[in-house]
């Protein structure tokens, strides 16, 4: 085969090739070398792209098509063009390309990758047995919170509402997500406050009550928290007087100066007459069982912004999402990436600017967030542009990442297909997010710290 980069011709055996696949959709890989593009998804499987250019020299070079080759497993090589199939021995200026040569300079090292840890280790879950997961959110310029397991996910609002005729304040519509429709509700006209208008700040919050799915609109996600039990306190009798406040079912103590939230009861969110006009028409088993087949075999991933990239992280393993404050405390001899300490809940965390350790450069959104992992003893924040929304994956989106050879690509170590497969998430795995050197260092500086945080 036949093929150009640049202003050179190049050949390899067509017997090598699996396929010639116009430039797909590219999810850039951190740590990985210059002449790896990313990863791509053909058709269910992910495979790494491969900068042909930057190998030879050709570094301007512009890539218009990969040619997918079997080179220890799938690999895309992306050219300029792909001229003819013709024996390259009767080519005068076509030169033969040595493909295993290829991937082993843009693949140096290819390694043994550790057994994954997809679930929250059962110290992490012993230290947390006492707290509960919420999601904080934003209804009506208030914070509420919902409990981690009501909520299936969290998704952008859709531009596009099928709004229902003759229906009141509460009842907006349907949406379709995954396939399926779900009823869509105004949280806000549920706990009688006034509505705001819909930006892009809007999210929608999937929960189940119930048999059902329902999809409750709310102006903002603010954080993922753990909040120990203790810290949580049933509302006073006298306060559930009204429909609106028999929604809440506790109040959560912040501390800190951070005031109260309020913990809404999801299963008392719907008055039996609106559910029974959601389901009136709709084909209520089969929207049953949908619901049930979108939830079985799947996983709960925060996704989260740097730059331009996308990422995941397992829900299990964030304590929670915060604001970066706007002053962190220094800590002298500490690495570039980490940027200093916080006070989160009376516990000092080192901070590490996940951007500068992906790409050398810092973090430049305007409202940065801090994502709280724990990761084997150590808990420590994450410095990202923007999280984004809470997806529910199913297990048949999710594939192993390809081996990618440098030593930090080994965060990665599946890939999600969202959007019907053609946008790829990296998923992170905590628990290599940092090498046990970095994590023996980050304990010792934090204690080092903790007696120079007020």
């Amino acid at each position: 085969m036949a093929f150009t980069v640049g202003d050179r011709r190049l050949g390899l055996p067509a017997a090598q090739v699996q396929e010639v696949l116009p430039m797909p959709r590219i999810s850039r890989v951190p740590y990985a070398s210059d002449t790896l593009l990313g990863v791509a998804n053909m058709r269910g499987t992910v495979i790494p792209v491969i900068s042909v250019g930057r190998l030879i020299g050709q570094d301007k070079s512009e890539c218009q098509r990969v040619i997918v080759v079997n080179e220890g497993g799938l690999v895309g090589l992306a050219v300029t063009s792909v001229e003819q199939f013709a024996d390259h021995r009767t080519v005068d200026d076509v030169s033969a390309v040595d493909i295993a040569g290829l991937v082993a300079r843009a693949v140096p090292e290819k390694r043994q990758r550790r057994s994954s840890q997809r679930v929250v280790a059962s110290a992490d879950r012993t230290a947390r047995h006492e707290s509960v997961p919420l999601v904080a959110l934003t209804v009506g310029s208030q914070a509420f919170a919902l409990p981690v397991s009501h909520v299936e996910e969290i998704v952008r609002a859709p531009e596009d509402i099928a709004r229902m005729p003759h229906s009141d304040a509460v009842v907006m519509g349907t949406m379709l997500l995954q396939g399926a429709v779900l009823p869509l509700l105004s949280l806000a006209a549920l706990l009688a406050l006034p509505p705001r208008s819909v930006d892009h700040h809007a999210r929608v919050v999937v929960v189940r009550i119930g048999t059902h799915r329902v999809g409750l609109l709310v102006e903002a996600m603010q954080s993922v928290m753990y909040v120990a039990e203790t810290d949580i306190d049933p509302v006073p009798q006298v306060l559930n007087r009204g429909c609106a406040e028999a929604r809440i079912q506790a109040i959560c103590r912040l501390g800190e100066g951070q005031g109260l939230l309020s913990v809404l009861a999801a299963d008392k969110l719907l008055r039996e007459d609106i559910m029974a006009r959601l389901l009136q028409g709709d084909g209520k088993e089969q929207g049953e069982m949908t619901g049930s087949a979108a939830s079985e075999g799947s996983e709960r991933f925060l996704l989260f912004r740097i730059g331009d990239d996308s990422f995941g992280l397992p829900i299990d393993a964030v304590e929670e999402v915060v604001p970066l404050p706007s002053r962190l405390t220094p800590l002298p001899k500490a690495p570039d990436f980490v940027q200093g300490v916080m006070n989160v809940r009376g516990k000092v965390i080192p901070v590490i600017d996940q951007a500068r350790r992906f790409n050398g450069t810092a973090v430049e959104s305007a409202k940065p967030r801090v994502i709280v992992v724990r990761i084997g003893a150590l808990i420590a924040g994450f410095i990202v542009d923007a999280v984004s929304e809470v997806a529910l994956v199913h297990e048949s989106a999710l594939r192993e990442a390809p081996d990618m050879g440098a030593a930090g690509t080994r965060i990665f170590d599946r890939v999600a297909a969202l959007g019907g497969g053609d946008d790829l998430v990296l998923i992170i795995s905590p628990q290599e997010l940092l090498d046990r050197a970095e994590q023996d260092m980050l304990a010792k500086l934090g204690k080092k710290g903790m007696t120079r945080t007020p």
